[in-house]
């Protein structure tokens, strides 16, 4: 009996992800534990062990396929004993043959429907946005997937365009291509065959036809209705990353539903730079940062002011952490992620420094496990790197405060009564009003003050 391989659910909050890559083939044997595919949500790229020994007998979803529901199958898997021919020969003529036409509407049953009937469609996202772009009415397109749900295929067979696996060529070799730039190709009589893609496995997207000229046939409409794909020259819309919607989603609500209030002060850090120096000249060579003692600074601080340390729960309730768990944003391409060092206040500067260049490097390689960065008491955001002095960072709910910490410049400061040139580095406290008053927020942003500027008092 064949085993059905399911679209994981890697975090409690994942309803769905996008199948990047298989690390195997219809035919071969597996055994369970094996890595046989990855899988991208919108914070990290994870691997998918097999459940069972068997053979791969047919693969479901291709690679780069995107928006595949949790639990949806992706792969059969047969018992070593099982003949696989049949499912091996059923996928290839599948994917050599041309992709039937929609059936009339009036034929159609209703796979698009939930469950329990109510009427309402199960769309994958991608497949709704191109529908819109297309014109497709959902209502009249079968859904293929699980439980009925339409995907972008089921889309793009309403709207009569060929999936990439059935495109070809002169030559016979398949043309992998994105929607928009198949559309954008039939419109202005460009041959797909002739252009190199630049996507995942040589696929063709958008940016591939601009500025390319249409080859003359006799389906070419005239040059001068059609003469060159040329970029706007002011403005692009384009879609949003999986990564990059996630982002949206939260920043919105943390901004419309947190009721935001902002404590700064400027933190003179002579003596943290200088213990610094010596840290990494005697103990860790260029191994602490500044932000590594922020940190160091942070956790000991909300281990001082527990009344700091919570969240908001909702229902008029709120979570007071047993620790201290410091989420730390890491730019990556196409947005942003926050890993957290766990018990941050029972770790010394040294494990600091080297757990967080850890946790950064595999976040920028999407290698994160959702552990890793989901959940966190408080959070910090440094940009003083990109020499920004001062900024106030949007909360990350359900936490209760964020950190903004700027650069480390040169500044004039009174001193006995007399001007002096100091180092000094502005921090910027949001904290979420629901939970935290103002006077624990002061005293909270005090104490990180206190241990920013005089470091050894960490050691006590």
């Amino acid at each position: 009996m064949p085993i059905k391989i399911l679209m994981p659910a890697l975090s409690p909050t994942m309803t769905e992800g996008n199948l990047a890559r298989w690390l195997v083939k219809e035919g071969d044997e597996v055994h369970a534990g094996d890595i046989i595919a990855e899988i991208e949500t919108d914070k990290a790229t994870m691997e998918v062990e097999s459940i069972d020994d068997g053979v791969v007998g047919r693969i479901v979803v291709p690679e780069g396929s995107e928006g595949i529901a949790v639990n949806a199958t992706i792969a059969m898997l047969l018992a070593n004993d099982e003949d696989s021919t049949e499912l091996v020969e059923k996928s290839a003529v599948e994917e050599a043959a041309p992709a039937a036409p929609p059936e009339p509407a009036a034929t159609l049953p209703s796979p698009s429907l939930t469950p329990d009937g109510n009427g309402e469609l199960s769309v994958t996202p991608l497949a709704q946005r191109v529908a819109g772009q297309m014109g497709v009415d959902l209502n009249q397109v079968r859904g293929t997937g699980e439980r009925g749900r339409i995907g972008l295929g089921d889309v793009e067979a309403a709207a009569g365009i060929t999936s990439p696996t059935d495109t070809g060529n002169a030559s016979g070799d398949r043309i992998l291509a994105s929607p928009l730039a198949r559309r954008l190709a039939t419109e202005t009589g460009i041959d797909l065959g002739l252009i190199k893609g630049s996507g995942p496995r040589g696929r063709i997207v958008k940016a591939d036809l601009e500025g390319i000229s249409a080859a003359p046939s006799a389906t070419t409409r005239p040059q001068a209705q059609v003469a060159t794909i040329v970029a706007p020259a002011e403005s692009e819309v384009v879609n949003l990353s999986t990564m990059r919607r996630v982002i949206a989603e939260r920043m919105t609500e943390s901004k419309t539903t947190v009721p935001h209030f902002y404590l700064t002060v400027d933190c003179e850090i002579d003596e943290l730079l200088k213990v610094r120096a010596d840290l990494n000249a005697r103990i860790a060579p260029d191994k602490i940062s500044v932000n590594d003692i922020v940190i160091r600074a942070s956790a000991l601080a909300l281990r001082e002011v527990p009344e700091a340390n919570v969240s908001w729960e909702g229902e008029g309730m709120m979570r007071r952490h047993a620790t201290v768990d410091v989420s730390v944003a890491v730019a990556i391409e196409g947005g942003l992620i926050t890993p957290i060092v766990r018990s941050a206040d029972t770790k010394g500067l040294v494990e600091i420094a080297e757990e967080m260049r850890d946790l950064a490097e595999r976040a920028r390689d999407g290698k994160l496990a959702p552990d890793e960065y989901q959940g966190g008491s408080f959070s910090i955001s440094n940009l003083g790197m990109f020499s920004i002095k001062q900024f106030d960072a949007v909360i990350n709910p359900p936490q209760a405060a964020i950190l903004a910490v700027g650069a480390g410049e040169q500044r004039p400061v009174v001193r006995d009564g007399e001007i002096v040139p100091a180092s000094v580095m502005s921090c910027t406290l949001s904290v979420d009003h629901r939970v935290v008053d103002g006077a624990i927020g002061a005293r909270l942003l005090g104490a990180i003050k206190r241990y920013i500027e005089y470091p050894p008092a960490m050691l006590l």
